[in-house]
């Protein structure tokens, strides 16, 4: 397996999807039926295919990523080439960027002296989809990129 495996809510989500893809085999409803009772590695072989799938599809349209710690913010810009990212760290200590009071305070001070910024960019191995994978596997979560697109107004002006 390529990912992880879709978790059994995942799964129920996509249950027409899967259906669709066991269709693509000619598999059919009692045959996978079958196949569960009798050979279980097989259907888990077939639904670890079926999540790799997926997750290539979600990947190649991601473009947006965060992962949004106490102290840090690490915003993520999926380009074609390279992936682009905004960091923020907060080094007030009694700030929790998980909180609404911590990031309400975040809001109001954002250009005080306990906000710092970085930005960098770094070009994708040769596996884009599983570099962007990555970064899901160390806590970020796909985003519309409404936090990153802000910044980089405010970092160009």
């Amino acid at each position: 397996m390529k990912y992880t495996r879709l978790t059994k809510q995942q799964l129920e989500e996509l249950e027409q999807e899967f259906i669709n893809f066991l269709a693509t085999q000619s598999i059919t409803g009692d045959e996978w039926k079958e196949i569960k009772a009798n050979k279980p590695q097989v259907a888990e072989d077939e639904i670890d295919v079926f999540s790799d799938l997926v997750w290539e599809g979600v990947l190649a349209k991601v473009q947006y990523l965060e992962n949004i710690s106490e102290k840090q913010m690490h915003l993520f810009y999926l380009a074609e080439k390279e992936m682009k990212l905004i960091s923020v760290k907060v080094m007030n200590p009694d700030i929790d960027l998980n909180t609404t009071i911590g990031f309400s305070w975040f809001k109001k001070n954002w250009q005080s002296d306990f906000v710092e910024y970085l930005t960098a960019s770094k070009a994708y191995t040769e596996d884009k989809n599983l570099d962007k994978f990555q970064l899901i596997e160390q806590g970020a979560v796909i985003t519309k990129g409404d936090l990153y697109q802000w910044f980089e107004k405010v970092i160009d002006a």
